[in-house]
């Protein structure tokens, strides 16, 4: 029976969760995630995790921040004016907002604080700065 090595395409079910035992996500209910091994399509760890698993294994892992998203970064912490927020936007702490830059690409924020006269907006990926674990289940390669 073959095993998983970088450059095969892989359906994988999984199950992710924060070391706290969160859910975050899941395959559960939908088709299996498909991706090519190897090719930054996932994260680090999960990518690593299927090398040379066979169909029908099961394993959890643990994947730590650096081999998930990474730290949270100090410079994607955005101090914006209330001023410039739309006036039916009332900014409360944890609220997820969409902002857009001046090449129109729009990206998620999360409001981490209101201030006075400001709000100081989170641009990291939600889970920067945690380690995850994942139960992976590999389905088919190829």
């Amino acid at each position: 029976m073959s095993t998983v090595k970088a450059g095969d395409t892989v359906n994988v079910h999984y199950h992710g969760r924060l070391t706290d035992g969160t859910t975050f996500d899941s395959s559960e209910g939908r088709a299996p995630l498909q991706f090519t091994v190897g090719e930054g399509q996932v994260i680090k760890g999960f990518d690593d995790a299927l090398i040379d698993m066979k169909v029908g294994d099961k394993k959890t892992v643990n994947i730590p921040v650096d081999e998930a998203y990474g730290p949270a970064m100090d410079e994607n912490f955005i101090e914006f004016p209330k001023t410039e927020f739309p006036p039916d936007i009332k900014p409360e702490v944890g609220a997820q907002l969409h902002l857009s830059d001046n090449q129109g690409r729009h990206f998620p924020v999360v409001v981490a604080e209101v201030k006075e006269e400001s709000v100081v907006l989170d641009a990291n990926h939600p889970l920067a700065g945690k380690d995850l674990v994942f139960e992976i289940e590999l389905v088919s390669i190829g």
